[in-house]
């Protein structure tokens, strides 16, 4: 079921960050029109022109912040929006621990104004950006929505609060949403010429590979061997970034279908381990990744991995691409040698 319909178009904000592009992409992709909104404070004003060149498509970019309620309802009115999928955030858990009132600012007043608008508007439709850092990861996995909740940072201690306001507005009949609830992203677009690629320095494990391998930084640090898995080394959830995308535009279809609202997992269901993604990314790109064991890191846990049979079964999604292809995509992007060049 489309979307579109004679000036409708789907509002993305966070548009030119890592995960909010490629689902720009996606969809323009699928026939979609985008209104894509970004400040650009943590990234590159190179996507706007990258994702054209990727697919020509009904898309318009808006540089403002998703605090500034006013701008906000002005494009929800002016351009028939019908639907908003909701990514502007900080997302660095080490950061927000050191910027806790910068977090709760972005993530919370920004998706308070977002929905004060949406609703002036009559926008009832959302697909919101959650993370599985919602999650008490002490518990088994695989981790079921109904999981226990409990936040190690003020990351997502953010997101599991903004989550309970929606779910409010959703209580009040006034919203219908879609909260996914991600594991762990990576890779990038096949074409090489669209990924990761954020203001501030990587924090989480497969750009630092890609750094490491490139020769930009030093080797990669694995924080503990000692753990109850196969290896020793932490095992998590790792989803391709182009599966992530596809389920945001699932998510739409969902809600244009008059289904409600659901909190979902996006992810595998399959638990990797860092020395396991190391050898697989070396198996595909020929590259060694150097590396030093250091102790393990405070509030890291053994394994945390998705139950993803609620996505499957209600947005019939399911992610494709496998570990090898994540690693190929994400080198492809990463590498020294590549085509990142837009001359």
């Amino acid at each position: 079921m489309s979307l579109r319909k004679p000036g409708g178009a789907v509002l993305v904000t966070g548009a030119a960050g890592y995960i909010g592009s490629h689902t720009v992409l996606a969809l323009l992709r699928e026939g979609h029109a985008v209104i894509a909104l970004d400040d650009y404070s943590n990234a590159q004003r190179d996507v706007p022109t990258r994702v054209a060149r990727l697919c020509a498509g009904d898309v318009q970019w808006v540089e403002a912040d998703v605090r500034d309620q006013a701008t906000v309802e002005a494009v929800l009115a002016s351009q028939g929006v019908e639907a908003v999928i909701h990514f502007a955030a900080r997302k660095s858990v080490e950061e927000s621990c050191r910027l806790p009132l910068a977090y709760y600012d972005s993530n919370l007043i920004g998706t308070l104004r977002l929905l004060a608008a949406m609703e002036v508007s009559g926008v009832r439709r959302l697909v919101f950006s959650s993370s599985a850092t919602v999650y008490d990861a002490s518990q088994p996995s695989p981790v079921t929505e109904t999981g226990r909740l409990s936040c190690a940072s003020p990351y997502g201690r953010s997101k599991l609060m903004a989550e309970q306001i929606i779910s409010d507005v959703v209580n009040s009949g006034r919203l219908d949403c879609v909260a996914l609830r991600y594991f762990n992203p990576v890779g990038a677009d096949a074409s090489g010429k669209l990924g990761e690629d954020a203001a501030t320095p990587p924090s989480n494990l497969m750009p630092r590979i890609c750094l490491a391998a490139a020769g930009k930084s030093d080797p990669l640090q694995i924080f503990g061997n000692d753990y109850d898995t196969p290896d020793g080394t932490g095992v998590r959830d790792y989803v391709h970034v182009a599966d992530v995308a596809d389920a945001h535009v699932a998510a739409l279809r969902y809600l244009a279908a008059g289904h409600g609202s659901a909190m979902l997992n996006i992810g595998t269901g399959c638990g990797t381990s860092v020395l396991q993604l190391l050898r697989t990314f070396t198996e595909v790109t020929g590259v060694d990744v150097p590396y030093t064991i250091e102790a393990r890191r405070q509030g890291d846990v053994a394994s945390l991995f998705a139950d993803v049979s609620e996505a499957r079964r209600m947005l019939d999604w399911s992610a494709r691409r496998g570990l090898a292809e994540m690693c190929a995509d994400a080198w492809r992007w990463a590498r020294p040698d590549g085509d990142r060049a837009l001359g």
